[in-house]
């Protein structure tokens, strides 16, 4: 059988990148089968390779969002390491940054320059806020787009509030990064002209939070925080079992709840009962509702309980750990995981979600060393191995 091609064969991207949001999006466009050069500082590097050493001595953050690249060290406040990068731009196809607001611009790499040089350019500016308005130069970490976005306010315990447990506004900026790249390819292809892409973390994050923002804007007040309960609907929630386990089940309409309450709660009258017969009772009465769920559960196990959920066509899942999600059957029966190198061997890692049947697989690249690939690119573009000691010898590559 014949694989078509990546869809992104032949695509490069120049990326001046850092932490989550512009990482993680142009290394979805490696997956893809785009090349992907990222600039990093000589002195160290992406700062995210210092978050942790959990990856066998690299940092968790980094692996996860930097395999496929090609790691060029430059230092780009000296004019040397500029025109090496405007080398690079003038055959690239996409160029994405993520550095503190107008830093860019103080580079001459910001979108409006690169894009009036470089017409069929796609240039991508990642920020916290935009480049307008009055947060436009506020620092934008994402627990704070978190807490400004107003996740936090509504994540967690009705008595206190948390932020979510993975970089919710950096992932929601990167993926609008991602797909927005995609859209002006599209457009270019048409075209023939790339043009600016700008990405803000709040209002990715902002978007995400479509429920309880058109809940709170329109019905008068925002959903309450419930922990891992659902504001608006009972029973959504997880519940103890007798072996220790949780398990989370979900009642979406009546006839659900009577299915529930008859072949796994053993009490059928409460089907019917005026207090639980309707979810606006049940929400009403949600400590009666989750009392008489958590005693039917506490005396099943794990195990059993999923049985009889599942018997009765209630939707319900286990209260996973982090571990239980790496040896997942479901995972491990559709053949997601992979090895991709690292300069510490082999990490195992999961193909990206995005599949597309009868084409070549993802392109799961090596994780690259800071600088591991500076004198290739710059041997490519015509600089003399004396040249390159050179500017190594002045600092300004690594």
């Amino acid at each position: 059988m014949n694989h078509q091609p990546l869809p992104l064969d032949g695509i490069t991207v120049v990326a001046v990148e850092q932490a989550v949001s512009a990482p993680f999006a142009t290394r979805q466009l490696a997956d893809l089968g785009a090349r992907v050069i990222k600039i990093e500082r000589p002195d160290g590097g992406d700062f995210a390779r210092g978050y942790d050493t959990a990856a066998r001595g690299l940092a968790s953050h980094f692996v996860w969002c930097n395999r496929g690249k090609e790691s060029l060290a430059v230092d780009l406040k000296d004019p040397r390491g500029i025109e090496i990068v405007r080398q690079l731009l003038a055959d690239a196809d996409v160029f994405v940054q993520n550095l503190a607001q107008g830093a860019a611009a103080r580079l001459g790499l910001d979108a409006a320059a690169l894009c009036a040089e470089h017409p069929r350019l796609i240039a991508v500016d990642i920020s916290g806020y935009g480049a307008e308005g009055p947060y436009a130069h506020k620092r934008a970490y994402d627990m704070l787009v978190q807490c400004e976005a107003g996740l936090v306010s509504v994540t967690g315990t009705a008595l206190h509030p948390v932020k979510a447990g993975i970089p919710a506004a950096d992932i929601a900026a990167a993926m609008y990064a991602f797909s927005g790249v995609l859209a002006a390819l599209l457009r270019r292809g048409t075209t023939g002209r790339g043009g600016p892409v700008e990405i803000s973390m709040l209002e990715s994050l902002a978007e995400w939070m479509g429920h309880p923002l058109n809940y709170g804007m329109h019905g008068g007040e925002a959903p309450a925080r419930t922990g891992v309960a659902h504001a608006v609907i009972s029973p959504y929630d997880a519940y103890a079992t007798a072996d220790g386990g949780q398990v989370l089940l979900s009642v979406q309409n009546d006839r659900e709840w009577r299915r529930l309450a008859e072949q796994v709660l053993g009490r059928p009258e409460l089907g019917e009962d005026p207090v639980f017969a309707t979810n606006t009772a049940r929400t009403a009465n949600r400590e009666r509702t989750d009392a008489a769920v958590a005693e039917a559960l506490a005396a099943l196990d794990t195990p059993e309980a999923i049985r009889r959920l599942e018997a009765a066509g209630i939707a319900c899942a286990r209260l996973n750990t982090v571990r239980d999600v790496a040896e997942h059957p479901q995972l491990a029966a559709r053949d997601r995981w992979r090895e991709v190198d690292s300069p510490v061997g082999p990490l195992r890692a999961l193909l990206p979600p995005i599949n597309l049947p009868g084409g070549a697989e993802a392109r799961m690249g090596a994780v690259p060393a800071l600088g591991e690939h500076t004198d290739a690119l710059l041997r490519a573009l015509g600089m003399t191995d004396e040249g390159t000691a050179a500017l190594r010898r002045d600092g300004v590559i690594a």
